[in-house]
């Protein structure tokens, strides 16, 4: 079974909308930008998810290879998100872009190209653009 993460979030000083976050035992605050009505004490929600989708990118890249015993030097990973309008619809949608470089130059090219597929099946990818549900309860 699948490991079980809670994160505790609560109100913080400094700013109307400022969180303090505590997960896996490491504590940050949480805060909207000036313009949306915080003091940007801290990274937005939609940046720890932007963060998150390019940290996991990263660390999947980087697990493959070393499962693989193949030499990587290096890995940047670049993500954007906004919301658009979904072409041809009236509706909103949050679009993702992700850009990976590899510096690895012992790995042939079926190699880099496979590693560049990986990126695209980290867990938080897959959470994304999979099927979730999320369960409201009062406590």
């Amino acid at each position: 079974m699948a490991q079980k993460i809670v994160a505790n979030v609560s109100d913080a000083q400094g700013s109307p909308l400022a969180v303090a976050i505590e997960v896996s035992g490491h504590h940050i605050m949480g805060d909207e930008p000036v313009d949306q009505g915080g003091k940007n004490l801290g990274p937005s929600p939609y940046d720890l998810l932007t963060a998150a989708l390019g940290e996991c990118t990263a660390m999947t890249i980087r697990w493959y290879a070393a499962r693989k015993g193949w030499s990587v030097e290096h890995v940047d990973v670049q993500v954007s998100h906004r919301k658009t309008m979904k072409a041809g619809t009236d509706q909103m949608i949050d679009e993702f872009h992700k850009t990976v470089a590899i510096t690895a130059p012992d790995l042939t090219e079926e190699e880099h190209t496979k590693l560049i597929e990986v990126a695209g099946k980290c867990p938080v990818h897959k959470t994304l653009t999979g099927t979730i549900s999320i369960v409201t309860g009062i406590g």
